[in-house]
């Protein structure tokens, strides 16, 4: 058994066994009771699912191209493209994230449609996550979506989507001239919207927990109320902004990488956060018992829930 295995083992407790659910692509998520008392990171009670530098100018409208077949290949869901399992997955893991926005959680939650996607060390893929529940979440009917890339120092959004670099954030927090719609950009993705990470600064963690940046992110909740803004923000134990920029979400999306994060990190991961935050865990990479192995995700729930 992998040490994430063992983790995730741990997790479930001593509460209820976990239901299996059928993803409708032929893999299997776990469910698990939505007690929050029935599972555990180190001693919190938590839900867990499983599935896998230039000048700033104003936008003008601009609508940035995303290729599908760039989307093929890098694993992402492709609009349009009916039933796949990766599609089916994150349908499971966005059901509950939406709920919250709409206020159907058990407690109030400030903020609720600010949704962090962050993982406990580089390289577990927070990004690709990122990435496919915005889009899966601008396919609901009624819903519109915010992307923004908020790993400023390593920015990926742009790189994984193969879009030219335009303004984004750190300009709109160096530039008092700047307003969101200046740096907020249409695709050809309906209802998916994208604010980049923009230029480089070496002041980036105190740009990132400056006021403006506080006053920005009460912006984008109360001047959208209608629109979800997902944030890809770095890894919580690699840098300190991710911490900052945790305080300013009301949902926060933990990716674990299955076989490889020591269940050590995503305890010391989960200790960084507000247990009062709406805190959801995705195994990600979880290979599959199907032809090729091919890596699936799966949803456990969520803390506080």
């Amino acid at each position: 058994m992998s040490t994430i295995e063992k983790a995730m083992e741990r997790l479930a407790g001593k509460g209820a066994a976990p239901t299996p659910i059928d993803t409708g692509a032929g893999a299997k998520a776990t469910a698990l009771d939505r007690s929050p008392a029935d599972t555990k990171v180190g001693d919190r009670p938590v839900h867990v699912a499983r599935t896998t530098g230039h000048k700033a100018a104003v936008a003008t409208g601009e609508r940035l191209a995303i290729d599908p077949e760039r989307m093929r290949q890098a694993g992402l869901i492709v609009p349009g493209e009916g039933k796949t399992r990766i599609t089916e997955e994150f349908r499971r893991i966005k059901r509950p994230l939406l709920a919250n926005v709409e206020g159907r959680s058990a407690a109030p939650i400030a903020n609720r449609n600010l949704i962090m996607v962050t993982s406990a060390l580089p390289g577990e893929g927070k990004s690709f996550v990122a990435i496919n529940l915005a889009i899966s979440i601008a396919m609901e009917m009624d819903r519109t979506v915010l992307l923004m890339d908020a790993d400023v120092e390593k920015p990926s959004v742009a790189r994984i989507l193969d879009l030219p670099g335009r303004p984004g954030l750190m300009d709109l927090l160096v530039d008092p001239t700047l307003d969101i719609p200046d740096v907020l950009y249409d695709t050809t993705i309906p209802k998916l919207r994208i604010i980049g990470a923009g230029r480089s600064d070496d002041r980036s963690t105190e740009l990132l927990s400056s006021t403006q940046m506080r006053r920005l992110m009460a912006e984008l909740a109360d001047r959208y109320p209608d629109r979800v803004i997902i944030f890809d923000s770095p890894p919580l134990l690699a840098t300190t902004q991710s911490s900052v920029l945790a305080e300013l979400a009301g949902q926060i999306l933990v990716v674990v990488e299955a076989g490889q994060t020591p269940q050590s990190a995503v305890e010391e991961a989960v200790a960084e956060l507000d247990p009062e935050k709406a805190i959801s865990l995705v195994l990600n990479k979880q290979v599959l018992p199907s032809p090729g192995g091919a890596y699936g995700y799966g949803y456990y729930g969520q803390y506080g829930d």
